[in-house]
């Protein structure tokens, strides 16, 4: 018996994404609202009591009000906005890190941010491992194809083919920050810095380590080992062992939902770069989306993913 699945917010991009990968699945019947009735809570309403599940694509406060549309029903509900990634009562979408059971089980779960993917993918395992300090001062530098920033970026892209790069959030509150902290446990927030570049998906994440301030650490090829056998049973998550003299990302890049995971180190092992490539679009958003979609309807966990 299929289940069905109500999109609120299918005209954004992650929202478009989700229906283009379930729409073929025989598993799921969505609920698509027009353009009409999408901004009628009557109707929203509606289809929150008709669907089993629930995937919320929507700016912040639109998500917190279909909290409220969906309240007296019984659907189960993914929000891919930042509204509920810290809030009480939430399970974050992380699988991996998060557990798939609790995921599995749970009636509300919050889709990570793209950039904090990366970052948590990188940094939690290594603190749940005792090799990195809860109260250090972590940075984070990471670069993301403009389509993590919806429509309006994507068009300023489309309008002005001059724009080579673009650095922002300088005044230092993102808000994915948040999320990076509580997820990981961080006493003190990282100092993220993010920037876009002139591709439509593509993200590099990286966290830098003085290794020989971080007596606890060890060599780079410690801290490689543990997160290979952190995600060692992962399907989606690789943590290599090659380290290239270049990491790159293509404007040509197809829609994927791995997460590449990769540690270098210099020479002495007093410094590593820890370093995450994903889709921004895929393990970045509508590719966690429906990893956490499939564990809670009872699937396989990546069913319909591109890997």
């Amino acid at each position: 018996m299929s289940r069905k699945v109500f999109i609120d917010g299918a005209a954004g991009t992650t929202g478009l994404e989700i229906v283009e990968r379930l729409a073929p699945r025989a598993e799921f019947e969505l609920i698509l609202l027009d353009e009409q009735q999408r901004k009628d809570p009557g109707a929203r309403g509606d289809a929150f009591r008709a669907a089993d599940f629930a995937v919320l694509c929507l700016p912040d406060d639109a998500a917190r009000e279909a909290i409220a549309l969906a309240e007296g029903s019984k659907v189960r509900i993914i929000d891919a906005s930042t509204a509920h990634r810290v809030a009480p009562g939430w399970v974050y979408g992380f699988p991996e890190v998060e557990g798939r059971e609790a995921i599995a089980n749970a009636e509300r779960v919050s889709n990570p941010g793209c950039y904090s993917t990366g970052f948590i993918a990188l940094i939690a395992p290594l603190l749940r491992a005792g090799l990195l300090p809860f109260d250090w001062p972590y940075s984070c530098n990471a670069v993301s194809g403009y389509s993590g920033g919806g429509k309006a970026m994507i068009a300023r892209f489309a309008d002005d083919t001059d724009i080579a790069f673009r650095t922002y959030a300088l005044g230092l509150g993102h808000k994915h920050v948040p999320e990076m902290q509580a997820r990981c446990g961080l006493s003190i927030p990282p100092l993220f810095a993010p920037s876009v570049i002139p591709a439509h998906r593509g993200m590099v994440v990286e966290v830098p380590l003085p290794l020989a301030h971080m007596p606890m650490a060890g060599s780079p090829e410690v801290l490689r080992l543990a997160l290979a056998d952190f995600y060692s049973t992962s399907r989606i998550v690789t943590v290599h062992d090659e380290t290239p003299d270049e990491l790159l990302l293509r404007r040509s890049m197809q829609p994927s939902d791995r997460l590449d995971l990769f540690v270098f180190g210099s020479q002495d092992g007093t410094q590593a770069r820890l370093i995450a490539r994903l889709d921004n679009l895929g393990k970045g958003a509508s590719g966690a989306a429906v990893q956490s979609l499939n564990l809670m309807a009872g699937l396989d966990e990546i069913a319909g993913l591109s890997l």
